[in-house]
């Protein structure tokens, strides 16, 4: 009786997890400066230990993900087992919604960079950075991407995703299982076309990372979106996973509103990217060549 639960909260189970994400966050830290070191041809010593390369990062990267795995699943049994009541589902849309409103301070920065580099290209000379720019943007010998092209396709790819998503969605509301997985299946396959169709025109760019400040501000703000791009895809490939053993129903499928929730601010943050960077922000010297 001592254990009788009289409340709708649930007070989760010690848990490893939170310990064993800590370590691996700090080995992938120290070990992407270690691989960052050896690219500039100088050693990375801590304690007389030679962290130089990418070992360290890889091994914090695999118990990184190890802990991802483990605690979602850990949640996952929760919620089937019973201990998310109608409560605990409230605050994990708070929880969600609160993860959501800091990737949009993410995006942030990474569009202040952009617009500043741009706007402001003029100021270069006052700082003595005229060579980064040529005082305007885009900066002198940059050939962009023609925004109508490749671009506008990865547009109407995750514009067409987050309608089969929704379609994924109301099919579930509806108790409607064969489109809840019919939906979840294309929306997957449409954000793996999406990240294949980026790979492609990274590869076919005319102007690097490094060297530019076009490109620097380009490849982070497009390649964080492309990374949580790929988060998105897993995420929503769980959701199927899930849908197919039937853990999802209707009065109960938090895990999938929040995967759901995730795609459409990815689809929105595309849409600014494409506006801004790709359209506005790309000038009228298109690089054709893909």
């Amino acid at each position: 009786m001592a254990h009788t639960k009289n409340h709708d909260y649930h007070l989760v189970d010690p848990s490893p997890w939170p310990f064993i994400g800590a370590i691996g966050a700090l080995l992938t830290a120290l070990g992407a400066i270690g691989w960052m070191k050896s690219a500039q041809g100088v050693s990375f010593d801590i304690f007389g230990i030679d962290l130089t390369g990418w070992g360290l990062f890889a091994v914090g990267m695999l118990i990184v993900l190890y802990t991802m795995f483990g605690w979602w699943r850990d949640t996952i049994r929760e919620s089937i087992k019973g201990d998310h009541t109608p409560v605990v589902q409230l605050h994990l849309r708070y929880g969600m919604l609160l993860f959501i409103a800091s990737e949009v301070m993410f995006f942030v920065a990474w569009f202040w960079a952009f617009f500043d580099a741009s706007l402001f290209a003029g100021e270069a000379q006052q700082f003595g950075r005229i060579e980064a720019t040529g005082g305007v943007w885009p900066p002198h010998g940059i050939e962009t991407f023609d925004p109508w092209h490749l671009p506008l396709l990865n547009t109407l790819i995750l514009l067409t995703s987050g309608t089969t998503v929704t379609w994924a969605h109301h099919a579930l509301l509806h108790n409607d299982r064969q489109g809840l997985k019919w939906g979840l299946a294309l929306t997957v396959i449409l954000g793996v076309l999406f990240t294949a169709t980026q790979a492609y025109e990274y590869a076919h760019a005319a102007f690097d990372f490094s060297g530019n400040i076009y490109g620097a501000t380009f490849f982070m703000a497009t390649g964080f979106h492309g990374f949580h791009v790929i988060v998105g895809t897993i995420f929503l490939a769980v959701c199927l996973i899930r849908a197919a053993i039937g853990q999802f129903t209707v009065e109960k499928h938090f895990g999938f509103e929040a995967a759901a929730w995730y795609w459409h601010f990815v689809d929105v943050v595309w849409l600014f990217l494409f506006a801004a960077i790709y359209i506005w922000g790309g000038g009228s010297h298109f690089h054709n060549t893909y």
